[in-house]
């Protein structure tokens, strides 16, 4: 059994005795980008130079595609962040402070980065694929989070990434532990790859079987005839297309800003946790429910919401983010906040209309109506005038009743899938702080 010896560091713990404890800064060089210098999205080129932000960085990897271009003007202004291979790229700034990658190669040519990412060039006697391994450490991560613990907005300086300790082992055990970590990571990575894939594929299904149900009911012998719509083609015989006007009332969100918010009090729901992925689109994440003080009750009852009833976020960064909504069925009350139209049923059970607005024809139809270009916007007045599929109310209960069954099998699935998921990733960080602190050794 190798010897071990305090580190001196709380959070690193033990390490074996022929290692030291080093700060980051010592065995590196951290630059970012200063400033925008005026960059504007409108100079954005076809074809030039990658500008990398922390968007590229998944799943701690680099992701060379949806790239923006920047002139070679633009490129030289910042010579000290043209990146190389063994670059290190960490995000400094935001709610994707700690994401890190590295660059084992530029496969898109000359690259560069925005704001958001700290670069980090290590010397000869630090490893960088080390470096990068302890910077996806459980205590590193942590460490950012006491951090950053009440910081409103992230952020991450220069001087204080230079300043962050870490184990330092002699630069050959650096090297077996990066390539040991290569290899056991790349086998969690191939697993978890196949298992994201299944995943996909069961959104995919849950996808077709809600389409197929909302538009064409199920009885697949039904007779169809042509709806008029473009978006919608052929429906049953006996369904008809409305405007949505003639189903629902509406309503806007309560005018609040995130300064408002707080731990308790009325529960709110605003257009941020409408576009969470954790929000089905036909139930209410209770984790994302925030809260705002009790005088927004007397104040402004017209944003009060019940079961039955949708809530539509206005706006959205993305135009595949149209048109995204919650259903509400849950019995206490609600209330819908910035950002956010409320449409309450007419009738006495919506939740067919749950499903329709998931669909993509329906989503697409959202995406031909919607305004802006960096903010994507829509409102009562469009969604008033939006045409959907109106089953008999019978039908419409029975379909909501069907799927209500076939997607809760589907997402019992999916959810086993995730929890793998999850048992891999543990079992990963548990590996790389194992060895970057060397409570095990490569043999």
């Amino acid at each position: 059994m190798r010897k071990m010896k305090n580190s001196g560091v709380d959070w690193i713990g033990q390490i074996p005795s022929d290692w030291d404890v080093t700060r980051i800064g010592y065995e590196s060089w951290i630059r970012a980008r200063l400033g925008w210098k005026g960059l504007k999205a409108e100079e954005y080129v076809d074809e030039g130079f990658a500008f990398l932000s922390a968007f590229n960085i998944v799943d701690d990897k680099l992701q060379w595609e949806n790239l923006n271009f920047i002139n070679q003007q633009r490129y030289d202004e910042s010579p000290e962040i043209k990146l190389k291979k063994g670059d290190i790229l960490l995000v400094k700034d935001g709610a994707g402070i700690g994401k890190c990658a590295r660059i084992d190669s530029l496969p898109i040519g000359a690259a560069t980065t925005n704001g958001s990412l700290a670069v980090i060039s290590t010397h000869a006697k630090l490893s960088y694929r080390y470096l990068y391994f302890y910077l996806l450490s459980p205590i590193f991560q942590n460490y950012i989070y006491r951090l950053m613990n009440g910081m409103g907005v992230p952020h991450l300086s220069q001087e204080e990434l230079r300043k962050i300790q870490i184990p330092f082992p002699p630069i050959d055990e650096q090297k077996k532990i990066a390539d040991f970590l290569d290899e056991k990571c790349g086998e969690i990575d191939s697993i978890r790859s196949d298992i994201q894939k299944q995943i996909d594929i069961l959104n995919d299904y849950k996808k077709s079987v809600i389409t197929e149900a909302v538009t064409k009911g199920r009885n697949p012998k039904a007779k169809l005839k042509d709806s008029g719509i473009e978006w919608i083609g052929k429906i049953p015989e006996g369904w008809n297309v409305k405007k949505l006007k003639f189903y629902f009332n509406f309503g806007k969100g309560l005018p609040i800003t995130k300064e408002n918010l707080q731990d308790t009090g009325v529960p709110v729901i605003s257009y941020g946790q409408i576009h969470s992925k954790q929000n089905s689109g036909t139930a209410i994440n209770d984790t994302l429910i925030r809260f705002v003080n009790e005088s927004y009750l007397r104040s402004n009852p017209s944003s009060l919401v019940h079961q039955n009833d949708f809530i539509f976020a206005d706006t959205s960064e993305d135009l595949d983010g149209c048109g995204n909504c919650v259903y509400v069925d849950t019995k206490e009350p609600l209330f819908a906040g910035y950002h956010a139209i409320i449409f309450r049923s007419l009738q006495p059970n919506a939740k067919y209309f749950a499903y329709l607005f998931l669909t993509d024809c329906w989503r697409s139809q959202i995406r031909k109506v919607a305004s802006g270009v960096k903010l994507y916007s829509i409102t009562q007045k469009i969604l008033k005038e939006t045409s959907v599929i109106i089953p008999p109310l019978s039908e419409q209960k029975a379909i909501a009743d069907y799927l209500d069954e076939k997607c809760s099998e589907i997402d019992a699935t999916i959810a086993d899938k995730q929890k793998q998921l999850e048992t891999l990733d543990e079992y990963k960080k548990s590996l790389i702080f194992e060895y970057v602190t060397g409570k095990k050794e490569v043999s």
